[in-house]
C-alpha cells in the first residue's frame, strides 16, 4: 500500500498551520510550527506573492488531504465517490473521510494520531463487528462496533492514547467504552459536527477539481 514517508513537519510549515500529524508533539513545545514559522523554501519574495485563486485551491485541498494522510490518488477517488452521491458534494466527502477506519481509530482515542492508527489497523490490531480488518480506508457505517482486538489491548501506544479521551471525550456521532476497549461508530456525521475542521473551506477543494 502506498504511503508518504518523509518529513511530516515540514507538511505543518507549508501550510502555516498544525495538522496533527504527529500527536502529542504537535500539542508540546516540540512542534515545528512552534520553533520555525517560516514555510519551507529558499524565495521568500516568491511568497510573499499574492495568491492566485488556483494556489488558494490547491492548499485548501493539501491540508485536507494531508490531515486524513491520504496521497493524491486516493483523494481524488474519495472525491469522485462523493461527486457521485446524492447532496453536496464538498459535505459528502467529509462524510466518508470521517468514515475511514484509522480516522475512526484516531477518533476513539485507540492512537494519538491518523498515522499511528493506520498502523494499527494494518497490523491487525483492530476489529469491526468482531472481525479483523486491516484496511485503513474501509468504510465504517452507522451501528458498527470498533474494538481493540483482545491480545492487542495492553499495548502502551493504545493505553497512552486514551489519557486524551478524559480531555476532550469523543465526536458526537462515536460511543466509546474505555474500559473494554470498544467504540461504536453511531451515525454518519454532518458537517457542522466536525468542529475542528471548520475552517476547511470544502468549496474551494471541489472548485479546484471541477477546473
Amino acid at each position: 500500500m502506498a504511503r508518504y514517508t518523509g518529513p511530516v513537519c515540514r507538511m505543518c510549515r507549508t501550510e502555516q498551520k498544525k495538522l496533527m500529524l504527529k500527536g502529542d508533539r504537535c500539542r508540546s513545545d516540540k512542534c515545528a510550527i512552534n520553533r520555525k514559522r517560516s514555510a519551507p523554501g529558499k524565495d521568500p519574495k516568491a511568497r510573499a506573492q499574492k495568491p492566485t485563486d488556483y494556489r488558494i485551491q490547491l492548499r485548501e485541498k493539501q491540508r485536507l488531504r494531508r490531515i486524513y494522510g491520504m496521497l493524491e490518488k486516493q483523494f481524488h477517488l474519495f472525491f469522485e465517490r462523493a461527486l457521485r452521491m446524492a447532496g453536496i458534494t464538498g459535505e459528502n466527502l467529509f462524510v466518508l473521510l470521517e468514515r475511514r477506519l484509522d480516522n475512526i481509530v484516531f477518533r476513539l482515542h485507540f492512537a494519538s494520531s491518523r498515522s499511528q492508527a493506520r498502523q494499527l489497523v494494518i497490523h491487525g490490531h483492530v476489529q469491526v463487528n468482531g472481525k479483523s480488518i486491516n484496511v485503513p480506508s474501509y468504510l465504517v457505517r452507522a451501528g458498527d462496533e470498533i474494538t481493540v482486538k483482545e491480545s492487542s489491548k495492553g499495548l502502551t501506544v493504545v493505553k497512552d492514547a486514551l489519557r486524551e479521551y478524559g480531555k476532550s471525550g469523543v465526536m458526537p456521532w462515536l460511543e466509546l467504552d474505555p474500559d473494554a476497549l470498544k467504540g461504536r461508530f453511531v451515525v454518519a456525521p454532518r458537517r457542522n459536527d466536525i468542529v475542528d475542521l471548520a475552517d476547511i473551506k470544502e468549496q474551494m477543494i471541489v472548485e479546484y477539481y471541477s477546473k
